[in-house]
Formats: C-alpha cells, structure tokens, sequence
C-alpha cells in the first residue's frame, strides 16, 4: 500500500520520511502553498493595543511563523499583555516557543469546537480577542466568540494558494505509483484534489483509496463525495497520523 501525503511542506516531507523508515512507500505531493498575508504589515500595532485579559488565537503553525517573522523584522517581540491561545499542540508549541508565553489549547482534538470547550473562554464578554489564521477558514470560532461577547478581528498573516497539477497526467503518476491510501488534513486539500483528478480516474481509482483524515467533519465530507473507506486520526499533527498508519 502506497500512501500519498497531501498536506504542504515542511510538514508533508516530514511525515514522508518518517513513514519510509517505517518500511512504508509513501509520497509527497503537496496541493496548497503559502505566502505571505495582506494582515502582515498592520499585526506590530494590533497587537500593541491588546489589554491585559485580551485575547491572541493562532490557528495553524503557518500563521505564528508569518507573524513571528513581521514581528522579528520589526525588532519587537510578542506582547505580554494578552491571554494566547492555539488550535493545537503542535499550533501551542510553535506560539510558545516564538512567543515566551504560556499557551492554552485543547488537550484532546485540534479542532475550534475542542478549543471553544476550554472553561477560560466561556466568560469573555467585553474581551478583544485577535485571530491570526490564512485567508478563508471557518468561520465558527470566531462566530461563538462574538457570540460569547468578545470583540473579534482578524490579521490574515498567510495566504492558502492551490498548486498547479496537470489533472489526467498526475492522476495517471499517482495511478502508477500505486497510491491507494490518501493523507488529506483539510477540507480545502479535498475538494481540490476531487476536483483535480478527471472523472475516469476518480470512478476507477481515487474514490477506492483509503482516506486518513482529522476531524469527523473532514470524514464527513470525504463521505458525501463518494469516498467509503475513511480513517480519521486522533490528532491533526504527523505524530497521530503516523500512529494510525503504522
């Protein structure tokens, strides 16, 4: 069983590695990129305003590497005013160590609805709360949180853009390869990699692979396009994905 590893770099060639030391072929063919974000330039004096008690979410290790960049280039450092807040671990230990602070984040999934369930942001009304995340996402965190009486912006610190594949050559490679367990870590990731591989190719090969997702919801949705064998792994981070594909 060959495994095709959708998620970007650096993060894919690591889990690549990892899993062919393991003994297991795998492949790397990433469908997002990133770069720099329109946010960028405004996140030094947004950040400055933020009061004792407000609140910093970073939502993915892209956003706190943009930010911490802006902020290094400016010779500032990250304030200490605000409560941080991650997604994830993996999202916490990147913020900590750019950062020097204490994160918070959920012990269990890497998902906004595990992140909402902390008890310190159940009573946030009046709090200004700052989300560093890509352009586009979900809208849910930010919706409760307004919801719960916070006043909620965005710095958009990195921009998602698609790679450019060649649809029927690329599906025929992949085909070649042998891939027949797909890594999809976003909702974006497979749509785009549904949409990429023409209609022959999807019926006769993608929608038999084994999909390993990371969330229900991802599963959810790999579901509704046709995919029948879905695995979702405990976490979003290459430590739980490895886990389940060993």
């Amino acid at each position: 069983m060959t495994i095709l590893v959708t998620r970007p770099s650096p993060a894919g060639e690591a889990l690549v590695e990892r899993l062919r030391k393991l003994g297991h072929p795998a492949c790397h063919s990433p469908l997002i990129d990133f770069s720099p974000g329109s946010g960028l330039p405004s996140l030094p004096a947004r950040l400055a305003a933020l009061r004792d008690g407000d609140m910093v979410f970073a939502l993915s290790q892209h956003a706190v590497h943009y930010a911490s960049a802006t902020l290094n280039q400016a010779n500032l450092r990250w304030p200490t005013a605000p409560i941080y807040y991650a997604i994830g671990r993996t999202t916490a230990l990147a913020l900590h160590q750019a950062a020097s602070r204490a994160v918070a984040f959920p012990s269990e999934r890497e998902t906004s609805e595990m992140l909402l369930q902390l008890p310190e942001l159940q009573n946030i009304s009046g709090k200004n709360a700052l989300l560093l995340r890509g352009n586009g996402g979900r809208e849910l965190l930010a919706t409760t949180l307004a919801e719960r009486g916070a006043r909620v912006s965005y710095c958009e610190c990195y921009q998602r853009s698609p790679v450019y594949y060649d649809g029927p050559e690329q599906s025929r490679h992949w085909q070649q390869l042998g891939i027949d367990r797909l890594v999809i870590t976003s909702g974006d990731m497979l749509h785009q990699l549904y949409a990429l591989v023409p209609n022959y190719y999807r019926e006769s090969w993608l929608l038999h692979c084994q999909v390993i997702v990371v969330s229900e919801r991802l599963a959810s949705e790999a579901r509704q396009l046709g995919w029948r064998d879905v695995l979702i792994a405990d976490n979003a981070d290459n430590d739980a994905l490895v886990r389940l594909l060993s």
